[in-house]
């Protein structure tokens, strides 16, 4: 006489946000030199009519001069505070996302298992900005710089750090330069300097995972099954974000100005549309796209490593929690 197996409990959301943050933190470190090249890219020829000069002519470039010019620190430029707002953003995202998936799924009356696409969209988008305004809340009582930015995703300091942490370049600089010795002396610069003014991915990767063993194309806990989820996922990511992403990096990395009444304000864009539409004015649509390429290198493996790492170590975590290792 066979047994089936007790399915096992969901994870907690503590769970969920420490098992996401683990696997955010190895997806980043393997994709944070495709960041600094998508940075640099993004700051090259800013505002420029026809681009200006090209100081590196693609992502590859600009790891390889990176590389030779500033070795692994150069590479791995803004490595720190990376960490520290994947964990807040990915692991709060990833933590929130069953739960809230779930409930949602109970509130009109379907099993809390079934993938239906409202409720993962929904749960995707909220989980997302639960993720967002953790990493936001988590430093403002220390610092936030919001004069530059219009929402308080926008003003999270951890991603501010980082891209003009990666920006920085002592050998071939692009954009306005930031130097910092360490993220705690970034921390204080800009607070001394500037005080307290100073939807996608989840639910196209649960779809895409739920059609493949749905048609009995793969297992669910094939390595092939999470690879090939992560990597529509981060297609689907890429083909949205792109201009969002290049404003993000512009009225992060822009110097401030004082004005006569105190406050510090940006001296380049006055907000991400003021930005969209410079950038447009000087650079044309393709402005919008600068570090595509560098922004794929760095996304689609980031995507994979994060969404399959979390499902490797949830599954490892399960099975020890369980007592079925």
């Amino acid at each position: 006489m066979s047994i089936a197996a007790t399915p096992s409990r969901p994870l907690s959301t503590i769970e969920g946000f420490v098992c996401g943050g683990m696997a955010a933190c190895v997806a980043v470190t393997v994709s944070n030199p495709a960041e600094v090249a998508k940075t640099r890219m993004q700051l090259q020829g800013e505002l420029a009519k026809k681009g200006g000069e090209k100081v590196y002519k693609n992502a590859l470039d600009v790891i390889a001069k990176t590389w030779r010019n500033e070795g692994i620190r150069g590479v791995q430029r803004g490595l720190g505070p990376a960490y520290v707002y994947q964990i807040l953003m990915n692991g709060s995202r990833l933590g929130f996302y069953e739960p809230i998936r779930r409930q949602c799924n109970k509130l009109i009356g379907a099993d809390p298992t079934d993938q239906i696409p409202f409720t993962s969209v929904f749960s995707g988008a909220a989980s997302g900005i639960i993720g967002g305004q953790m990493a936001f809340v988590d430093a403002s009582s220390a610092w936030a710089h919001t004069r530059t930015s219009s929402t308080a995703s926008l003003g999270n300091p951890f991603f501010l750090i980082k891209a003009r942490m990666q920006a920085y370049s002592p050998v071939l600089p692009v954009g306005a330069q930031h130097y910092y010795k360490s993220s705690f002396d970034a921390l204080r610069s800009i607070w001394h300097a500037e005080k307290l003014r100073g939807l996608v991915q989840l639910p196209t990767y649960n779809w895409t995972k739920n059609q493949l063993v749905s048609r009995g194309i793969s297992r669910a806990d094939s390595i092939w099954t999470f690879l090939a989820s992560s990597s529509v996922s981060g297609l689907c990511v890429l083909t949205m974000m792109q201009p969002t992403d290049t404003v993000l990096t512009r009225m992060y990395n822009q110097p401030t100005i004082r004005t006569p009444d105190g406050r510090h304000v940006g001296a380049l864009y006055k907000n991400p549309i003021d930005c969209l539409w410079k950038t447009l004015k000087a650079e044309g649509p393709l402005g919008w796209y600068k570090g595509s390429t560098a922004h794929f290198l760095r996304i689609v493996p980031h995507t994979i490593v994060t969404l399959t790492a979390n499902d490797i170590i949830v599954g490892l975590y399960k099975r020890i929690r369980d007592g079925h290792l």
